[in-house]
C-alpha cells in the first residue's frame, strides 16, 4: 500500500531540503508553497509578477518560516527569463531536491509568448521543459530522491493526439483543444522523462499529477479577458458549487514530491466523485498519456522549439 502523505501537519520531512514552485503567488502553487514550508523545505517561488508575489508570501510567511522562502522572477512565457532564472538558482544553490512544474493558464484567446509560441502551450509545456532541463544538472546533484512534478489536468483525457501542425496556426485555434494538447503534454513529459532518468541510472525521479475541480482565478482569466461576465458569473457559481480549496488540491503535487514510497509511473489525481475532489490516489492517466512514440516525438518538438537540450538524458 503507498504511504498516505496526505495528512500534512506540518512534521519536517523536508528539513534541509530546497524546492522551486512555478507560479508560486496564487492558488494552488502558493498552497504547495506554504505545505512544503510547513514541513521545513526552503521554496523558492518562481513567479512572474514580483508584487503579487510578496503579498502571498506575507500571507503564508510566519516568524519561523520567513528565512525560507525566496521570490525570484521567472516568466514562463519567455525562455531568456527562464534561462536568467536558472542560472540565478545555478549560482545559488549546489543542489535542488523539488522542481514543482505548477503554472498553468486555461482557456484563453489567442495568443503568443515572448518567443512566438501559441501561449497555453508555450506556458503549460514549453516554458516547465526549458526549466526543468536547465535546472536538471541542480536535480541530480540531490541526495535522496529527487522529484519534479509536473502539474496536468483531467481535460488531458479530451485529446487523443498532439497536433504539432496546428499549435502555432491562429486560423486553426480552439482554446479549449489548445490547453487539453497541453496538459496531455504534461503528462507525456513527466513520463518520458522518468523514462530517461531511470534508463540514466539518475535517482531523480519524474510525476505528473492533477489537482482536480479547484476554486482558484485560473477559470476565471479567459471569461476575463474576453470581457464576458455571463461566463465569468457560470465559472464561480459552479466553483461554488463543485470546487475545493487550493490547499485540497495542492495535495497530489505534495503527495508526489514528498511520498517516498511512490513507485515511478504512478499519477496522482483526487478519489472522490469524478476525480473533482478528495484525497490523492495513484492511477494511469489516459492511454494517449502513454503513448511512448508520442512522447518521444514530443521530446523531440520540444527540444527544437526551446534549445534546451537535456545533456546527460538526450
Amino acid at each position: 500500500m503507498l504511504n498516505d502523505c496526505s495528512d500534512l501537519d506540518g512534521s519536517r520531512t523536508l528539513t534541509g531540503r530546497s524546492a522551486v514552485v512555478t507560479g508560486a503567488n496564487s492558488g494552488i502553487g502558493l498552497a504547495v508553497t506554504e505545505q512544503l514550508v510547513k514541513q521545513g523545505a526552503a521554496v523558492i517561488m518562481a513567479c512572474r509578477n514580483i508584487e503579487r508575489a510578496e503579498t502571498a508570501r506575507d500571507e503564508i510567511a510566519t516568524e519561523e518560516t520567513i528565512d525560507r522562502i525566496v521570490i525570484r522572477r521567472c516568466d514562463l512565457a519567455d525562455l531568456d527569463v527562464i534561462e536568467s532564472f536558472a542560472d540565478w538558482v545555478d549560482t545559488e544553490y549546489d543542489a535542488l531536491d523539488l522542481l514543482c512544474n505548477n503554472a498553468g493558464i486555461m482557456a484563453i484567446p489567442f495568443s503568443r509568448t515572448a518567443d512566438g509560441f501559441e501561449q497555453q502551450f508555450g506556458v503549460n509545456h514549453l516554458g516547465h521543459f526549458a526549466i526543468t532541463g536547465r535546472l536538471l544538472d541542480l536535480l541530480c546533484e540531490a541526495d535522496g530522491k529527487p522529484r519534479i512534478v509536473t502539474q496536468s489536468s483531467k481535460m488531458h483525457e479530451r485529446t487523443s493526439s498532439i497536433d504539432f501542425d496546428r499549435l502555432d496556426d491562429p486560423s486553426r485555434y480552439s482554446r479549449w483543444q489548445s490547453y487539453a494538447m497541453s496538459k496531455l503534454a504534461n503528462v507525456l513529459f513527466a513520463r518520458e522523462l522518468d523514462r530517461r532518468l531511470d534508463v540514466a541510472g539518475e535517482s531523480v525521479r519524474s510525476f505528473a499529477c492533477e489537482p482536480g475541480f479547484v476554486a482558484t482565478n485560473l477559470q476565471l482569466r479567459g471569461p476575463q479577458m474576453d470581457g464576458s461576465r455571463l461566463k465569468e458569473t457560470c465559472w464561480r457559481v459552479a466553483s461554488r458549487l463543485f470546487g475545493q480549496s487550493p490547499d485540497a488540491g495542492a495535495r497530489p503535487m505534495v503527495r508526489a514530491a514528498t511520498d517516498r514510497e511512490l513507485p515511478r509511473g504512478v499519477y496522482l489525481r483526487p478519489g472522490g466523485f469524478l476525480g473533482m475532489q478528495g484525497d490523492p490516489v495513484a492511477d494511469e492517466p489516459s492511454q494517449t498519456a502513454q503513448d511512448d512514440a508520442l512522447a518521444n516525438a514530443l521530446w523531440e518538438y520540444s527540444v527544437e522549439q526551446t534549445g534546451v537540450s537535456y545533456g546527460r538524458l538526450g
